[in-house]
């Protein structure tokens, strides 16, 4: 399978990460397990997690998802071997929050701890800690690369400005580099990276792997009625999208589907892809898993790709049908 190196880390990833916020969530472990073996020997490699994975449900207090992983990991096999493990660190958990040198040094010993490993492969910013200067929060990176405990480090979250600052402040100083964004990005939120985010991620070469892939389940096509909504622990955010801009986002994934016969998570999968991404999208069944893994199959063409981009266009002065950044809770 095809690789693609994320910006200058020297990580080679397979065209579609698995959202492991669904771990010890919405997939028990034994799920979880099979769900996992199943992305390796389809020839996957980018699993992506965070701390916070699964704190907001009732009873969870965070770390869940990386425990699963780590339960998985130690199987062997080989398995450590086969994968990329990019996790998250700075959203609010029972130890603290933030990004500072002190919470960090913690953080990372929590993660590789329930992840059963002695290093990270990407070592992610979750979110922005505007209370800590970004020279102690990159210095701190240096020293867990240093110490071999990360391979690479990346950011999700940020504004364009702050990124470009710590970029900056990475060259002026000889600190470690961002080399991937994880942002907000799909088919149908598409303005909080593209402009001047998206614009820096190209200039600069970064990786990027965005999260909210799917809308929390929004186009792949199953909610079209609020009666589609009934039973899904995502239908708070689906709801928000049954507009009428969604509903011409989904027609335009109907008819692609009738021209190519490719569904339309696959579709909108495939054109993150077209912009330049690693989409993150998470599966609770073996039967969501090969329909995801099968995108990769699917190549856009120019008309696709302009009827998509056309039928998903935020008109100017629009305001998004959306609530607030799903931060800690989206990772599809």
């Amino acid at each position: 399978m095809e690789r693609q190196e994320l910006g200058r880390s020297g990580l080679k990833v397979a065209p579609w990460a698995f959202g492991g916020n669904v771990f010890g969530w919405t997939a028990d472990e034994r799920t979880s397990f099979d769900l996992l073996d199943a992305f390796v020997d389809l020839g996957f490699n980018l699993i992506d997690t965070a701390d916070v994975y699964s704190f907001w449900v009732p009873g969870h207090v965070g770390g869940e998802s990386e425990t699963v992983i780590g339960r998985w990991l130690a199987q062997g096999g080989g398995r450590r071997n086969k994968v990329v493990i990019a996790t998250k660190l700075g959203m609010p958990m029972p130890e603290g929050k933030g990004l500072s040198r002190a919470y960090m040094t913690g953080a990372v010993e929590r993660s590789l701890r329930r992840l059963g490993t002695d290093h990270i492969d990407l070592y992610q910013s979750h979110a922005d800690d505007p209370d800590t200067p970004l020279e102690e929060t990159l210095s701190a990176f240096g020293e867990l690369i240093k110490a071999g405990k990360v391979r690479a480090i990346g950011a999700s979250n940020y504004t364009a400005p702050r990124l470009a600052e710590a970029l900056k402040l990475s060259r002026e100083k000889g600190l470690p580099r961002y080399e991937t964004l994880q942002p907000w990005y799909n088919l149908h939120d598409r303005d909080q990276f593209e402009g001047p985010l998206q614009d820096l991620a190209r200039s600069e070469g970064l990786g990027v792997i965005p999260y909210y892939s799917l809308a929390a389940g929004f186009l792949t096509g199953k909610y079209r009625s609020k009666a589609d909504l009934e039973g899904s622990q995502r239908a708070y955010r689906a709801a928000e999208m049954l507009t009428p801009r969604g509903m011409r986002i989904l027609d335009a994934l109907d008819a692609l589907h009738a021209r190519t016969g490719a569904t339309p998570a696959q579709l909108s999968l495939a054109w993150l892809r077209a912009k330049g991404c690693v989409p993150i999208a998470s599966a609770t069944s073996l039967a969501q898993l090969k329909e995801l893994a099968a995108s990769i199959e699917v190549r856009l063409d120019a008309e696709a790709t302009a009827a998509l981009d056309e039928a998903s266009r935020m008109d100017p002065g629009e305001a998004p049908d959306r609530g607030p950044m799903p931060g800690a809770t989206a990772s599809t």
